[in-house]
């Protein structure tokens, strides 16, 4: 997930990058103070949120850090044990829901450090309710492409690593989580933040997407 001041220019820049379909639109975010865009690529999502009221965390993070990377979401089929192993380590959980199709909790970053995590998942597991209504129940088609991975900011990776990669039910390799479908998330040292998220495209050459916390890896 990525957050921006000015919601329509960054999708608009994401959309023509990646060659994004039409986006879903979440009404439910603004009970956080924000408004958002949700697009598909491939079976996974990019999400850019933006304030809409004054005080909200977006609001805040944008202050200290502008436009980039804002959180991360894994889908578990274990939620249950992620979310008693991160009780038992003393994270924060800031958010929760349960409902039919899906269950989620965003995880505090002071406690987890790094960035925003979110542990969700949907019933059935292809589907993504956060996607929008054709994503309810069964898989759509999003564009053409995937995320490949994600870089996080901290002042101690291995500490890190080792820390999401226990809530998360992962074994670390060194500073690196290694996920499923060849995916993976980076730990390096720096201020803390979700620093870049690459992307794979078919066809064409690697070059950088305008846009803070993205990259575009094509083969």
């Amino acid at each position: 997930m990525l957050v921006a001041r000015d919601l329509e220019p960054s999708y608009a820049r994401l959309r023509d990058a990646l060659g994004l379909g039409e986006p879903f639109r979440d009404p439910g975010v603004g009970a956080f103070g924000l408004h958002n865009i949700v697009c598909a690529l491939g079976e996974d999502f990019l999400e850019i949120v933006s304030p809409t009221r004054e005080g909200s965390a977006a609001g805040r993070h944008l202050d200290r850090r502008g436009d980039g990377g804002y959180m991360l979401i894994f889908q578990l089929d274990d939620l249950a044990g992620a979310r008693e192993r991160a009780q038992a380590l003393g994270v924060r959980t800031v958010w929760s829901i349960d409902i039919d199709d899906i269950s989620a909790s965003h995880l505090h970053p002071a406690d987890l450090g790094g960035t925003i995590v979110s542990i969700d998942r949907p019933v059935p597991p292809e589907s993504w309710r956060w996607g929008g209504p054709e994503w309810i129940g069964r898989a759509a088609e999003g564009a053409p492409g995937r995320l490949t991975g994600a870089t996080v900011r901290v002042p101690d990776p291995d500490a890190i690593a080792a820390r999401w990669a226990e809530v998360l039910g992962l074994q670390p390799d060194g500073t690196t989580l290694r996920l499923d479908r060849d995916q993976h998330v980076e730990f390096e040292q720096g201020d803390e933040g979700l620093s870049e998220i690459a992307v794979e495209l078919p066809g064409g050459a690697t070059g950088p997407l305008a846009f803070g916390a993205a990259r575009v890896l094509r083969d």
